[in-house]
Formats: structure tokens, sequence, C-alpha cells
């Protein structure tokens, strides 16, 4: 089975200079063209499309030191930001000053290939951490990314060969705090676990303004979730045969004093990786109403008197249904709840979902 995927490596930071240098011709590029087209929709009430506004950069690439495809791609990236966040005008791309946007260097299918054991593109040859063998395979489209500490990497996108998993589980997922995710089956991923041992030194380093030693502590808390949350989903993904999750929205709660548990958790990302890698899998994965998934009794289906309601009751993570007498741990109950909505089988205490 055939399935596209987008591999990461290290570029050596010798690069560092000139990929700079590059990102800030792509962002010279970026706001020529959203001043370009906000004068367009102003003036003549028509919105540019990518194919529109590729005459305005055509030759530009040698004066700019970028690949004539990169121009392309520049403002394809941009038509669908504009429509995906529905502005006439995007913010700026900076290249300097606290504000400044991380560099970004979009690359087209075939502008980049391995080439004596090297990353080739645009007439420049950049040495990268090899630790997936790129010279097995055929690049397509990917992109040179800055991250915060300034190391870059080289992202392309390329052809697998993958096995489809053969599991057959069914799980429903509960998003919270105290675990990031708690499993129908009483599996859990507990939240908290990429940083505790950091928040000191994290403490120290902030107090000091040492601003380097922050980003550092940030980049590994933030390397430690992914890894943990790839890790997670992919057991799941390789022994299920459809996953159910429950539909919290962390924007909302981010408003609230719960903003740094919710952040730290990394619910997004979480369905996120779940969602593409259910559809690489061929494994159905769906969103699902969890509302009362909490206080419902996932045995009898009731809602009883005992169960924990509203904001005084999140302390509450163990209770038993006064109505048949079983004990519940809180999140794993929600979990069985959010399983029997994704069937279609709510329970006889959940309403109308």
């Amino acid at each position: 089975m055939k399935q596209t995927k987008t591999l990461k490596v290290r570029v050596r930071d010798k690069h560092a200079p000139l990929l700079q240098q590059m990102a800030r011709s792509v962002n010279f590029v970026w706001n020529y063209l959203n001043e370009l087209s906000a004068r367009s929709i102003r003036e003549r009430g028509r919105f540019l499309s990518a194919f529109d506004l590729h005459p305005y950069t055509k030759g530009a690439n040698k004066e700019l030191g970028l690949h004539s495809q990169t121009l392309q791609e520049i403002a394809r990236e941009y038509v669908t930001r504009r429509k995906q966040f529905k502005k006439l005008r995007l913010n700026w791309r900076k290249s300097g000053g606290v504000r400044r946007s991380l560099g970004w260097i979009p690359i087209n299918t075939g502008a980049a290939r391995w080439k004596n054991g090297q990353v080739y593109h645009n007439s420049y040859y950049f040495k990268v951490w090899d630790s997936y063998g790129l010279s097995q395979y055929q690049f397509r489209s990917g992109s040179f990314n800055e991250d915060a500490r300034g190391r870059w990497y080289f992202n392309v996108v390329v052809e697998v060969d993958t096995a489809v998993p053969t599991g057959q589980d069914k799980i429903g997922i509960d998003l919270g705090l105290k675990d990031t995710a708690t499993c129908s089956d009483g599996t859990k991923l507990e939240a908290g676990r990429f940083y505790r041992d950091l928040e000191p030194k994290l403490a120290i380093a902030q107090r000091a303004r040492n601003k380097k030693r922050v980003q550092a502590i940030h980049a590994k808390i933030a390397n430690r979730r992914k890894d943990a949350l790839h890790k997670f989903t992919r057991q799941l993904v390789n022994r299920a045969g459809a996953i159910y999750v429950g539909n919290v929205k962390s924007s909302s709660l981010t408003q609230t004093k719960m903003a740094k548990s919710v952040l730290d958790a990394g619910w997004g990302l979480l369905k996120t990786m779940l969602e593409y890698k259910c559809a690489g899998a061929g494994i159905v994965f769906k969103a699902v109403n969890e509302a009362y998934t909490t206080q419902t009794c996932s045995n009898c289906g009731a809602l009883p008197d005992s169960r924990p309601k509203g904001i005084a009751g999140l302390g509450i993570r163990e209770w038993t249904c006064s109505a048949c007498g079983v004990r519940h741990d809180r999140d794993i109950n929600a979990a069985k709840n959010i399983l029997a909505v994704g069937h279609g089988r709510p329970a006889v205490g959940i309403p109308v979902l």
C-alpha cells in the first residue's frame, strides 16, 4: 500500500546564513503579493488567484536568489491562506525585530533532489543529518523551515510503502487535563510528564532572562510532547479498527484559568495525529459530541444523583452510580460513553446528540 509521508531532517548550521537570506527574499515576495492582492480588491473588486499572481513575479527569481518554482509556491500558499482566514489582506512577514517571522522557503515537486549525498536545491548543496536514508526516496513538494532557536530543517513529502494494520478494537477517547487522553479500555496518556522535570530549569532561565536557554527548554518540551503523542497514537492505530474522540475544543478553554494545562495537554495535536494516521491506515476516525458523557453511567445509562456535576465536580475522580451500584473511574466512564455515541448507540441517560 502506497502512502505519502513527510520526512523532517536537520540542516547543518553552516547553511543558516544562506537560508536566512533566501527566507528574507521569500518574505519580500509574500509582502509584495499581499499588497498587490489587497490593491486589486480595493480598486477593482477582484480577488487575484495564484495563476493571476504568477506574471507579477515572473523572472524575479535571479534577482532574489530563489528558485523560479519557489515564487509559484509562495503565490499558491498566499491564496490558500487568504481563503482560509477569509481576509482581504494577511499579516506581513517580518524579516527582523522581536516579532520576526520564522524562516520559510517552499519547494515545489522536482525543485529539490538528493545528489552526491546532499540535498540539491537552487544550485546549492545542503548537508543534512540523514536519519531516513533520503537517497531511496523520490522527493515531491517540501520546504526549508526555521525553528525558534534558529535551527533549519528540510521537510519533504515522499511516497512510502505501508502495511495496513489488522487491529479490530473499537476505542473511545476522553480528553482531559489530569490525563491527556483516557481510552475506553483503561489505557491512559499522563499529562505533564513532558515538562515536570524541566520546570525548575525553565524558571531559573526565565529569571536570568537567558533567552537562548529558555528557547532550548521550550523546544525540548515540545519535542517530548510530540514524541509521546506519536507513540501513543501509533499504538492506538495499530490495534484499532475505529477510534472515536470527544469534540472538546481547546481554543475555548484557553480563555480560562485552565489555559496553561490545556495548552500543555496538546489536545489539538493529538486529534490531528489520529486523524491523518487513521486516514492513512483506512481506519474509522470520528469526533463525537461528548455532552453528558462524564455524568452518565456507562453501565446502566442513567444520570444518577451521585454523578459529578459542573465545575464543582471536576475534583471527583471516582464515583459510584446510585442507580446500579457500579463504581466508575471518571475518565474511563466518559471514554466508554464516547465509544457508545460513536457507535450510534447512546446510553439511555444521554440526550439526543
